[in-house]
């Protein structure tokens, strides 16, 4: 349990360590990179105002392949024990976060360390970091995979970009009018009142000191 007493008799309860802080914003500005530099390979009439296409082509091409590699080392090794907890937070559902789903929000749920829309959210985020890779590489890499298996890989590469698109500006729209989760993004904590309304199942456990699973 990490609990911190705030000058203002406001408790801080630490959500995310320096470790986990890392990650995220290192994943978000290769994601940024990643999206800034789609654009002008979709849409032609880009190029030449802002780089060459070779130059786009190649920091798009290993901003990809270096994508997977915060997550990676941040789940690796001592320091990634806060890390290796959460994921396993949001790989576990109970019969009432997938109720909540089920319901579009509209059931009752006492939330744990993240709710069911974030939890989501990361699935998701994992998901289209190992498909782009995969799929980046057999476009990059063509001659080595089946001819038929190229509009394939084009056509899922491209829905995923969109998604991936429509996802982050979702994501980030949310962070903004959350102010409290956004500052434990910047910061690493969330004061005891946060926790109590959108928390409470991860508060209890917290103040217990252990996981209840």
């Amino acid at each position: 349990m990490s609990l911190a007493q705030a000058p203002a008799a406001t408790m801080h309860i630490l959500r995310f360590d320096r470790v986990q802080l890392a990650a995220h914003w290192s994943n978000a500005l290769l994601f940024f990179i990643l999206m800034l530099t789609a654009i002008p390979l979709y849409f032609g009439s880009f190029f030449g105002v802002v780089l060459p296409r070779h130059l786009i082509e190649q920091i798009h091409l290993w901003t990809g392949l270096a994508l997977p590699l915060p997550i990676i080392i941040s789940l690796i090794g001592p320091w990634g024990n806060a890390m290796r907890r959460d994921v396993r937070r949001i790989n576990y559902w109970t019969r009432d976060e997938i109720r909540w789903v089920n319901t579009m929000g509209k059931s009752k749920l006492e939330a744990d360390k993240f709710n069911p829309g974030q939890k989501m959210n990361t699935i998701f985020v994992a998901a289209s970091i190992l498909v782009m890779l995969v799929t980046g590489v057999m476009l990059q890499w063509f001659r080595f995979f089946p001819v038929s298996w190229r509009p394939g890989a084009t056509f899922v590469h491209d829905v995923f970009a969109y998604l991936v698109f429509f996802v982050v500006i979702g994501h980030t729209y949310m962070a903004l009018t959350h102010r409290d989760s956004l500052r434990s993004i910047f910061k690493g904590w969330v004061s005891e009142g946060w926790a109590l309304r959108h928390a409470e199942r991860w508060m209890r456990e917290e103040k217990l000191g252990g996981e209840e699973r």
